[in-house]
C-alpha cells in the first residue's frame, strides 16, 4: 500500500479534511497521556521530570516524522529507564546524557548496515509473549498511581478510604465511557472525550483525587544545546559503552516488535532499518539536548492506532502538544486527575492483551504455548530485551530438535543389486546423530548409493557426517556414490569429493552455511570459489 510524504495511504477512506482533524486529536490524546508516563518514567531513572517530558517531545518529534511506520509513537520508556537508573546514580546524569548520545549512534549504525531486517527471526509465539508481558507490565506500571506518600514516614502506601474508592470509581468511569464513546461518538476519539469529561467533573466538583500536578510541575522552557560535562576519555568511554548496548539493544527490540504490531492492526508495512536509523538520530539529539532517551511506546501507539491515527500527523502532533503544555499550558495539565489516565491506560491494556492466545493454548504445540508464556513472565520480571532473546533462542533450539526427528530414509535394492538410501529430511548439526543411525556399511552389499534429493544439507556439520560416512565405507572396502548434492557440497567435501555422481539437470544449487574463507583456503585457484 502507497502513502504520501505525511503517510497518509493513497486509499484512505477519509478525505483529507476529516483525515486531518482525526489525526490531530488523536495526537492530542496521546500528548495527555505521554504527561504522567514521561515523569513517572523520569522517577524511575532518578532524573528531573523535564528530563523526561524532554525526551518524549524530542523523540517523538523526529521518529513521527523520519521513522519508518507512521502512526507509531515514542518516548521515554520504562524499559530504558531501568536500565539508567544505574548509571545515574552510581555517575550522575551527565553520564547518561552520554550514554544517550553513544547509544543514538549504535542505533543509526544497525540502520545503516540495515540490520532491522532481523527482527523477523521473531516467531510469532516470541511476539503474542511479548504484547501480553507489555500488557502486565503496563498494567502493573498504573498501581503506582494508587499509592500516596505517608508524610509520617516519607513513604510511599496505598490509597485508603474515601480516597481510594473515589479513585476507582473515576477510573471505572473513565473506561465506560471510552467503551461507550468508541461505539456511539465518531467526532472525537473515546480516550480523549474520557479525559476531558472526567477531567471537568473532578476540578468543578473539586474532588480529592491525585492530579498530574501532584507527580511534579512540569512548567519549562525549549531545551538547551548541552555537551553532557564529562571527561572525554577512555575510561568514561568504558563506563558509559555497557549502558549504551545495552540502551540501544532494548530499544531497537521494543520498537522493532512495536512496528510489526502497529503494522498488522493496520494491515501496512513498515520499514525496520529506516525506523533504527529514526530512533538512533532522536536518541542522539536528545542526548545533546538534556533528555534520557527513548524508543517506541506500545501503550501510546495504541492508543492512538485506537483513536483512527495512522499517519505522521498524529505523532508530529503529539510531540508539538506535549511542548506546548510545557511552555504555556502547564498549569491546565496539572489539574487532570490520574485516575481518568489510569483508565485509558487499563483500556490500553485491555486492547493490547492477546486475549486469543489463552484460546488456543490447548490448540498449538506444547513447545510454542510454553514460549509464549516463558516470554510473558520474563518480560514482567526481567525486561523485554531478555525476554525476547530467551524466546527466540528457545524457538530455535525446539526447531533444531524437531527438524533434527525428521531425518529419514528410504532402503531399495536396485537391478543391478547396489543398495539405495533416498534421504528425507535437512542435514545439520542437530540431525547428524540420525543420519548416523540410516546406514549399516558392515552389512550393506559391496555397491551403495546415497541419494539427496530429498534431503538438503544446512551447515558444515552436515559435510563433516558426510565425509565420516564415506570413511566408513572406505574401511569395509565397498564403492558409495553420492547423488544429488548441491555444487557447494561438491568443492567442501574432502574424503567424500570424488565419490559425487554429478548430474547437471538434476542437481540442487542452494548454498551451505559455512565460513567460505576458511573453507575455500585449499582450492587451487579464485576460478574454483567463483563456481560455488
Amino acid at each position: 500500500m502507497k502513502e504520501n510524504i505525511l503517510g497518509i495511504p493513497d486509499n484512505d477512506s477519509l478525505s483529507l479534511p476529516v483525515r486531518i482533524k482525526t489525526e490531530v486529536l488523536a495526537g492530542l490524546t496521546v500528548a495527555l497521556a505521554l504527561v504522567p508516563e514521561a515523569v513517572a518514567f523520569a522517577f524511575v531513572a532518578q532524573v528531573h521530570p523535564l528530563v523526561g517530558l524532554y525526551a518524549a517531545f524530542i523523540v517523538g518529534l523526529i521518529t513521527a516524522v523520519f521513522g519508518g511506520r507512521p502512526g507509531m509513537i515514542s518516548g521515554a520508556t520504562g524499559a530504558l529507564a531501568v536500565v539508567m537508573v544505574s548509571l545515574v546514580a552510581t555517575h550522575g546524569v551527565e553520564y547518561l546524557f552520554a550514554a544517550v548520545v553513544l547509544m543514538g549512534i549504535l542505533q543509526i549504525t544497525f540502520g545503516i548496515l540495515r540490520l532491522g531486517k532481523f527482527i523477523r527471526m521473531v516467531p510469532h509465539p516470541v511476539m503474542l509473549g511479548f504484547v501480553n508481558g507489555l500488557a502486565i507490565v503496563i498494567f502493573l506500571a498504573q498501581m503506582t498511581q494508587f499509592k500516596v506518600k505517608d508524610t509520617a514516614t516519607g513513604l510511599m502506601d496505598w490509597m485508603a478510604g474515601d480516597t481510594m474508592t473515589l479513585m476507582l470509581a473515576l477510573v471505572a468511569l473513565t473506561m465506560a465511557i471510552i467503551w461507550a464513546a468508541g461505539k456511539y461518538v465518531k467526532f472525537i476519539p473515546a480516550p480523549l472525550a474520557a479525559i476531558l469529561v472526567v477531567s471537568l467533573i473532578v476540578i468543578f466538583g473539586d474532588l480529592p483525587v491525585p492530579r498530574v500536578g501532584d507527580m511534579a510541575q512540569i512548567a519549562g522552557d525549549l531545551p538547551d544545546f548541552h555537551i553532557p560535562m564529562i571527561p572525554f576519555t577512555l575510561e568514561t568511554l568504558w563506563i558509559i559503552l555497557p549502558y549504551s548496548v545495552i540502551l540501544a539493544a532494548v530499544g531497537l527490540i521494543e520498537s522493532l516488535l512495536t512496528l510489526n504490531l502497529v503494522s498488522e492492526i493496520t494491515e501496512s508495512h513498515g520499514g525496520a532499518s529506516k525506523e533504527c536509523v529514526a530512533q538512533g538520530a532522536s536518541n542522539l539529539v536528545t542526548g545533546f539536548f538534556g533528555g534520557m532517551g527513548g524508543c517506541a511506546m506500545i501503550g501510546q501507539s495504541m492508543i492512538n492506532v485506537k483513536s483512527g491515527g495512522r499517519t505522521r500527523i498524529a505523532g508530529t502532533v503529539a510531540a508539538l502538544f506535549l511542548l506546548a503544555f510545557i511552555l504555556f499550558a502547564s498549569g491546565l495539565i496539572e489539574q487532570i486527575p490520574l485516575a481518568a489516565l489510569v483508565g485509558v491506560m487499563f483500556m490500553v491494556v485491555i486492547g493490547t492483551f492477546a486475549w486469543n492466545s489463552l484460546k488456543i493454548m490447548t490448540k498449538i504445540p506444547k513447545s510454542d504455548a510454553f514460549v509464549i508464556v516463558l516470554v510473558t513472565a520474563v518480560t514482567v520480571i526481567s525486561d523485554l530485551a531478555v525476554a525476547v532473546i530467551v524466546g527466540v533462542i528457545v524457538s530455535a533450539l525446539v526447531y533444531a530438535w524437531n527438524s533434527a526427528k525428521h531425518m529419514s530414509a528410504r532402503e531399495e535394492i536396485n537391478e543391478q543389486g547396489s543398495k539405495e538410501y533416498h534421504l528425507f529430511g535437512p542435514l545439520f548439526f542437530s540431525s547428524v546423530t540420525s543420519f548416523n543411525g540410516l546406514f549399516d556399511p558392515k552389512n550393506d552389499p559391496e555397491d551403495v548409493i546415497i541419494d539427496f534429493k530429498g534431503s538438503r544439507v544446512w551447515d558444515h556439520s552436515g559435510l563433516q557426517a558426510i565425509d565420516a560416512l564415506a570413511e566408513r565405507y572406505q574401511q569395509e572396502g565397498k564403492t558409495l556414490h553420492l547423488r544429488h548434492l548441491s555444487e557447494d557440497c561438491r568443492h567442501l567435501l574432502n574424503k567424500a569429493g570424488d565419490m559425487i555422481e554429478v548430474s547437471v539437470i538434476e542437481d540442487p544449487q542452494y548454498g551451505v552455511a559455512v565460513d567460505y574463507d576458511e573453507a575455500y583456503h585449499d582450492l587451487p585457484d579464485d576460478s574454483e570459489k567463483a563456481k560455488a
